[in-house]
């Protein structure tokens, strides 16, 4: 029986637009490309959401990839507010699953910095029971050992639980740790996926 639904936050709970946030800044589409490459989707963004580096050094590391724009690589790093918005449906989702009695946690890849600035969209979490941000634990999904950490830090059977998450890579790490789960691609369709598990595990 599920007694537990646990949340990825960026693109799941909230929503997360690293691409409008560097547009933000006036940037043309080239350098918004280049800045996006040397930045979230550089092999040392996981290092930054697992919190092992300093600012200035994950900062310096991504400069290093591109130094044609290192001004924009620092002046986008300088602030995340607004780099994360609500999503509308999130709390109300998580007051329904609370109200019919099962544990609802989060676990997410997500660095101090964005914790830290992103207050506005993270109101959800007064809904919440727990959960884990990686910086925390200095892990990062998919590694199986964050997986280890919540079911630990929360005493979770995985087998009565169900992990909604936007990666596949997220999501099959999930699985081998012995969840159930939702590859989250837009609310309805993950709610209606949702309800399908918990009505077969009645």
């Amino acid at each position: 029986m599920i007694d537990t639904v646990i949340f990825d936050v960026g693109n799941v709970l909230t929503r997360f637009g690293w691409q409008d946030f560097i547009r933000s800044f006036g940037y043309s589409e080239d350098i918004c490309k280049r800045v996006g490459d040397s930045t979230i989707e550089s092999r040392y963004w996981k290092e930054y959401d697992r919190g092992v580096m300093t600012n200035d050094e994950i900062v310096n590391l991504f400069v290093s990839l591109d130094k044609g724009v290192e001004e924009q690589i620092r002046e986008t790093m300088k602030c995340f507010t607004g780099i994360l918005t609500p999503a509308d449906y999130a709390i109300p989702w998580i007051q329904e699953l609370k109200r019919r009695g099962l544990r609802v946690l989060f676990l997410s890849n997500f660095s101090k910095r964005a914790y830290e600035e992103c207050a506005d969209a993270l109101g959800f979490l007064e809904y919440v029971d727990g959960g884990i941000f990686s910086y925390e634990v200095k892990l990062i999904k998919p590694d199986p050992a964050i997986y280890r950490c919540l079911t630990d830090r929360y005493a979770l059977t995985p087998s009565n639980c169900v992990f909604i998450d936007d990666l596949e890579d997220n999501v099959a790490a999930g699985a081998a740790a012995g969840f159930q789960t939702i590859l989250f691609e837009e609310y309805e369709q993950a709610r209606a996926e949702l309800e399908q598990v918990l009505k077969h595990t009645e």
